[in-house]
């Protein structure tokens, strides 16, 4: 069974209303982390960035407004599906990108084959590992009280 989906997109790059640029962003899906899409911008002159952030997000901002802190992700035109700006910003620092809608929809609709939406869970062990990070931690606390007293 194939584990990944991957897709090249060029997205414009808004530097402010009067400058931008066309830039490749890989788009990846691992059904190991069923929850995330990875994009990866290849800027000019720098190192390729990558921002991991839910793939409901990208989903829902292709008809809506929708996002908290460092990623929002809005339709150009709510009432038409035409183009998406996705904003991300660490700190101080924002960037502002510009992706036609209807790749986005061919490699959401990729990822909906390999892993359903609302089917995460089944292939994610989080229970196993959350209980597995627990019985870890409250084990090295107990070896930390053992070697306090």
């Amino acid at each position: 069974m194939r584990e990944s989906v991957q897709a090249e997109v060029m997205m414009k790059f808004l530097v402010s209303e009067e400058l931008s640029f066309r830039i490749p962003v890989e788009l990846r899906y691992d059904a190991h982390d069923p929850y995330a899409v990875r994009l990866t911008f290849h800027l000019p002159g720098d190192a390729p960035v990558t921002w991991a952030f839910g793939r409901e997000l990208l989903l829902d901002g292709i008809n809506k407004a929708c996002g908290e802190g460092d990623v929002h992700i809005s339709p150009t035109e709510p009432e038409e599906l035409s183009d998406v700006h996705i904003h991300l910003q660490v700190g101080g620092d924002r960037a502002l990108f510009r992706a036609g809608a209807a790749p986005l929809v061919a490699f959401l609709d990729r990822t909906d084959r390999l892993v359903p939406l609302g089917q995460e869970r089944t292939l994610s062990d989080f229970e196993g590992n959350l209980d597995e990070a627990l019985g870890k931690i409250l084990d090295e606390s107990q070896q930390n009280e053992r070697n306090a007293g």
